[in-house]
């Protein structure tokens, strides 16, 4: 285990991450001290506790209104992936539908050719 140590409003504290990840931590505490020092901004000292809980209410608000996001876009993909199977089952069967008449006008074409063909020369 790696281990790094991050400042929040101030305070350093150690912390322990999987080899690889520190720089990813040290980001998500200057990201979380950016929370505190905006609320240490607003109300002043209110108390480092406070101003931490607050801020991790703050946090999962965001994570709250950003998975309501996410779960929307799927919603959204779902319907457009339909449309687009849709599409493509009906332009199948125009397809079909297209070979269908395609060949029954050969067929009517190699049967008027047969036909003719067929008849004396008047000439």
């Amino acid at each position: 285990m790696a281990q790094v140590t991050v400042s929040i409003d101030g305070k350093q504290y150690r912390m322990a991450c999987d080899e690889g990840q520190e720089e990813h931590l040290i980001d998500l505490a200057e990201r979380f001290d950016r929370y505190v020092m905006h609320l240490k901004d607003s109300f002043g000292e209110i108390g480092d506790q406070r101003l931490t809980v607050m801020a991790g209410i703050m946090v999962m608000d965001e994570l709250t209104e950003l998975q309501k996001r996410i779960k929307g876009m799927e919603s959204e993909v779902q319907t457009l992936r339909k449309t687009r199977d849709d599409a493509l089952n009906k332009a199948d069967k125009n397809d079909q539908a297209l070979t269908g008449a395609l060949g029954a006008v050969a067929q009517r074409i190699e049967d008027l050719a047969e036909k003719l063909s067929v008849r004396p020369n008047s000439g």
